[in-house]
């Protein structure tokens, strides 16, 4: 294959000889492969210089074979000709195409180009990647795993980003300047750890569904607590917290028709000579975020930027750091344990290891795949990050062959640990997060795990806890009795782990809770109040704020009582799966109420499924129906359809007879795989437009909003409460058959003339308590520092030395100790 090549863009000879030069110095020093590697992986993608020159270097070790065949091999950059509009949904616009040759030395191949166009705050710049024709004639892609920008997905090209200019121009630089201070002259500073910390994601916890979104979101929040103005219930719920955890906001999977590595979002319909039409379709991709390629990782889901540019995440971030309240720190959910399948099309096979159940393994021990990993973390954190969270620690394992067993990659986490941000020279280490339950997923790990090894390793670290990670389901009776073991554990020992009860992977819990299970009906009338008041209940975040160590972490969704599941609309593969696993959704997330809404279910009303419990019992039948064929779709289909009409008698699958009603019988004789498909899809898209939080903002409680407010804010005035339970603190319970309360005394450790005292009802029948009594407490030395709603004013406590708590009440007490004299 012949290349011609323009002259507009065009390989400067000097300066690549140059770049070359030195990765061949670095190639043939002394030092390791896992050294040489790092010092290369940082000038690997496309850098724009401050001389209008652009570096690029891909790491291309599948092209030496076809190299030695005389293959050709070039960079294809992509000039937009007219400008692009961020905002449209669709548009085609006129590009350039310039094709030139890079420098191959080893297995790198390398350029410095003049008349690439860097991309910025008001303009889209060049898009680039190597091109190559392979042994069946087909163009490939070779793409830039660690780029700053991907506006148009992961299939599509990167984007060349004027970073430099852009951290240059940030609204926080004395933020940094303040935080990177080195008291120890030999160590870097490392972010101290907040007090709590706020989840959300991106997609659903703003009514845009953007980093812009939560920008506006924030920006307004401080404009009125700088006018002293009050907050709605709704702002309540994303304040005092100095610390929010993203869900991860890597470039996600995307939907495919079939297993190709074409571009959903960024497809070529014409060219003529070197100028294409290009068809640009803004990305719509709806994830929790855990479906990861791997590839792009450095940047962020384009998805979730409005503006399609990584100003709006800096943006965010400075509007944090600058909040009028004090900083409020970031931090970075980052997924590196593992990739989805479609990391086979998007990375060469020496990135991975083999499949898992997730779908791909990673090959960290590789010395250039750990650099490029560790690189592709430190441009993502260089946006402007104060902490990290580091999501699967346990899915990190290898085979040691001089032990002859797996064993966990603990030296790669504390690596990732150890990643050192710069941004503008102001240089820091992170606060650090490990996700660990190992040895999950074998079995018994829920009681074997300790939760704790990373902590050992790393004592300024902080791991979930018991109470935080997955597979807890509070909506359950006598729950907070059999988690007791482990309660004891948080309170004794927690003060590195991450606390609390509701998050992104417990709430999806709630929703698998199989509905004969005892379920603690004292939480709500309705499933749906059940798994609310569970997830934000009174009598556990008193606990966890103002009594329990550790830092408290709370979900968005749970504090707005808005409903989450696990969705992606970026999955043809395994999408019916999914939706017949996640189907509890409909029994424990959505009311007839909400369902009749007509901005609910918009698409799946289309198809028919005009009432919940229609849609309810198809749902349930489909899960059935897979689990028995062995999510055989054509089988799945076949069985729908035989169960209809005459053959009900003969119908293998219980719950699909139940379908045989006028209204479902057009929509099943009618099913088809692809059918079944674009439901499932449907599905997805219906449910990811239900859980976002701004649909529920009106319908909070404002004495509940206030009272998780003020315990926040109690914990933020009391940080001993961190520490661990010492010395004369005490911390019990009186359980029976019926019900399950808490009770404990704190003292300050530097001031014991400092106590708390707390009593909180976790579940059952109502109970007289006389905490007094119980903690030999004199009661008149005691006052009430916050009640849950219903017990904060009037007759209640007159008498603290015995009152009545019901189901989820609890009462936090100070004591008051009189100075005067005599």
């Amino acid at each position: 294959m012949k290349v011609d090549t323009k002259p507009s863009i065009r390989l400067v000879e000097d300066a690549t000889k140059e770049l070359v030069d030195w990765a061949a110095t670095i190639e043939h020093s002394d030092a390791t492969y896992f050294e040489k590697a790092q010092v290369i992986a940082k000038r690997l993608g496309a850098h724009y210089r401050p001389d209008g020159l652009t570096e690029i270097g891909f790491w291309t070790p599948r092209l030496l074979a076809q190299v030695m065949r005389k293959m050709e091999i070039y960079l294809e950059v992509l000039t937009p000709l007219a400008p692009i509009d961020c905002r449209a949904a669709e548009q085609t616009v006129t590009f350039r195409r310039d094709r030139l040759f890079l420098q191959q030395e080893g297995e790198y191949h390398w350029g410095v180009v003049a008349g690439m166009c860097p991309g910025n705050r008001e303009q889209m710049g060049s898009f680039y990647w190597l091109r190559f024709v392979d042994q069946q004639g087909k163009l490939q892609a070779i793409r830039d795993t660690i780029p700053y920008s991907m506006p148009y997905g992961v299939f599509g090209p990167a984007e060349l980003y004027d970073i430099a200019s852009l951290q240059q121009q940030r609204a926080d630089l004395d933020y940094f300047k303040a935080t990177s201070v080195q008291s120890d002259p030999l160590a870097l500073p490392r972010v101290p750890a907040p007090r709590n910390i706020l989840q959300l994601h991106v997609g659903t916890a703003s009514k845009e569904g953007t980093v812009e979104g939560l920008t506006r979101v924030y920006r307004q929040i401080a404009s009125k607590l700088a006018g002293h103005l009050p907050l709605t219930p709704a702002e309540e719920n994303y304040v005092g917290y100095n610390a929010i955890q993203l869900l991860p906001m890597e470039p996600t999977i995307e939907y495919r028709d079939e297993y190709s590595p074409e571009s959903e979002f960024f497809v070529c319909t014409a060219e003529e000579g070197d100028d294409l039409q290009i068809k640009l379709r803004k990305p719509h991709t709806q994830d929790w975020g855990y479906d990861v390629p791997i590839l792009g990782s450095s940047a962020t889901n384009a998805a979730l930027l409005g503006s399609l540019r990584p100003d709006e995440l800096v943006d965010f971030i400075a509007t944090l750091h600058n909040f009028p309240t004090g900083p409020i720190q970031i931090i970075y959910d980052l997924v590196y344990g593992h990739a989805d399948n479609q990391s086979e099309l998007l990375l060469h096979r020496q990135f991975l290891k083999g499949p898992n159940m997730y779908g791909q393994d990673l090959n960290h021990q590789l010395p250039t795949v750990r650099a490029i990993f560790l690189e592709m973390q430190r441009r993502k954190i260089n946006t402007g990050a104060d902490g990290i969270r580091i999501d699967g620690g346990q899915d990190f394992r290898f085979f040691n062959p001089l032990s002859g067993l797996v064993e966990y990659d603990d030296a790669y986490l504390l690596a990732m640990s150890d990643v050192v941000q710069d941004i503008e020279g102001h240089q820091r280490l992170l606060f650090t997060i490990f996700e660990d339950g190992r040895p999950w997923p074998a079995e018994g790990w829920e009681e074997i795990s300790t939760y704790r090894e990373l902590i050992h390793l790393k004592p300024d670290s902080y791991q979930w806890g018991p109470l935080i990670f997955a597979h807890n389901t509070p909506a359950l009776e006598k729950f907070w009795d059999r988690k007791w073991r482990r309660v004891c554990e948080v309170i004794f020992e927690g003060d590195h782990w991450i606390t609390g009860c509701g998050n992104h992977d417990t709430v999806r819990r709630g929703n698998q809770i199989p509905l004969e299970a005892p379920i603690n009906w004292n939480l709500g009338t309705t499933l749906p109040e059940v798994l609310k008041n569970a997830y934000d209940n009174p009598a556990v975040t008193l606990w966890v704020y103002g009594f329990s160590p550790g830092l408290p972490m709370d979900f968005i969704n749970a504090t707005m009582h808005a409903p989450w599941m696990f969705f992606r609309n970026t999955d043809e593969r395994y999408g019916v799966k999914v939706v017949s696993e996640e189907i509890g959704f409909l029994d424990w997330q959505v009311t007839p109420e909400l369902y009749e809404t007509p901005e609910s279910f918009s698409r799946l009303k289309s198809l028919g499924f005009s009432q919940l419990e229609e849609l309810r019992e198809f749902g349930r039948a489909l899960q059935v129906a897979m689990l028995e064929k062995d999510y055989n779709l054509a089988e799945v289909v076949q069985a729908c359809q035989f169960c209809l009409g005459e053959n009900t008698d003969q119908c293998d699958i219980e719950p699909l007879k139940k379908l045989n009603k006028p209204e479902m019988v057009s929509f099943l004789k009618g099913l088809t795989i692809e059918k079944l498909k674009a439901f499932a899809l449907m599905f997805m898209e219906d449910c990811y437009e239900l859980c976002n939080v701004s649909h529920y903002e009106d319908k909070l409680d404002q004495a509940r909003t206030e009272y998780n407010l003020n315990l926040r804010r109690f914990r933020h005035a009391h940080p001993w409460l961190a520490h661990n339970l010492a010395g004369i603190d005490r911390f019990n319970k009186i359980s029976d058959e019926e019900r399950t309360v808490y009770y404990g005394v704190r003292s300050n450790p530097d001031d014991h003339e400092e106590q708390i005292a707390m009593v909180a009802h976790m579940g059952g029948e109502p109970m007289t308590v006389t905490v007094g009594d119980w903690l030999q407490l004199d009661m008149s030395e005691w006052q009430v520092a916050i009640a849950s709603p219903g017990l904060d004013s009037g007759d209640p406590l007159a008498d603290l030395r015995c009152f009545e708590l019901a189901d989820s009440q609890a009462v936090l007490l100070k004591r008051v100790v009189d100075f005067s004299p005599g």
